[in-house]
């Protein structure tokens, strides 16, 4: 386990520690970001410390952000599909890059904000020209011929992705939650895209929320949230924070 995790455990004090169930040991990957590699080299972690945990469920929660900037969005789609982590239950959130994605294939109005935060990556990655976001004509175009040579797999994958997902004291979700606002009560435009007020609040949220969406240098623990978007598709380190009983540790790449 990294030092810094060390450094970043609070001391102990007479408030319970957040838990998840007993029997269940819980994975959550962060922002893959189109790096099929990196992912294929976590999964292989992951699985190497599933094998030695004495836990007899294992569950892998995907904090959304798939696709952009990396190399290889369709790529990394295809691993979530054809190469799961074998026996694990698999919980698969969508981030605002998905959100935006699947947003461009009906409105073309999605073009422009959709490419200038990585969609020309993944475009490329289908084997598609990256149009110029400034003429209607061109967006037009790439609309179609994204729709046309997207897999029905991939469509249907991004079709499937879920907001959120509860266990036990922790919340998992793309980008955060709005303060003040019960969990079961949050919007999606805040699940997919916050920033502040979220991260600059200290006050709890009903549940630990552990996140993606915000790059940071190393994963942020705090009491009310984690953040586990350690900018794999520059930095290579993909991470993923490990929960058990009432432990929490990294594996990263």
């Amino acid at each position: 386990m990294p030092n810094w995790f060390r450094q970043a455990a609070r001391p102990e004090t007479a408030i319970a520690r957040p838990a998840i169930a007993p029997d269940l040991r819980l994975y959550a990957v962060g922002d893959v970001h189109g790096r099929r590699d990196l992912l294929r080299r976590l999964h292989a972690m992951i699985a190497d410390d599933a094998r030695a945990a004495p836990q007899p469920r294992k569950r892998v929660v995907y904090l959304g952000d798939y696709i952009d900037r990396g190399p290889d969005s369709g790529g990394v789609i295809d691993l979530l599909i054809d190469e799961p982590l074998g026996g694990f239950e698999r919980v698969h959130l969508e981030g605002n890059h998905e959100h935006a994605m699947l947003g461009f294939l009906v409105d073309i109005r999605f073009g422009p904000m959709w490419l200038g935060n990585g969609g020309d990556a993944t475009l490329t990655s289908y084997g598609i020209p990256v149009p110029n976001p400034g003429h209607p004509g061109e967006l037009l175009d790439t609309q179609e011929r994204l729709a046309a040579c997207l897999p029905e797999a991939h469509r249907a994958f991004l079709r499937s992705l879920e907001l959120t997902h509860g266990e036990g004291d922790y919340f998992f979700v793309h980008a955060g939650v709005r303060p003040g606002t019960p969990l079961d009560r949050q919007n999606s435009e805040d699940l997919l895209w916050i920033r502040e007020p979220f991260l600059g609040s200290r006050a709890g949220f009903g549940k630990v929320v552990v996140h993606g969406h915000t790059i940071s240098p190393q994963p942020e623990i705090c009491d009310n949230r984690v953040g586990i978007d350690t900018g794999a598709y520059a930095s290579g380190h993909l991470t993923c924070l490990v929960l058990a009983g009432t432990t929490r540790t990294v594996l990263q790449t």
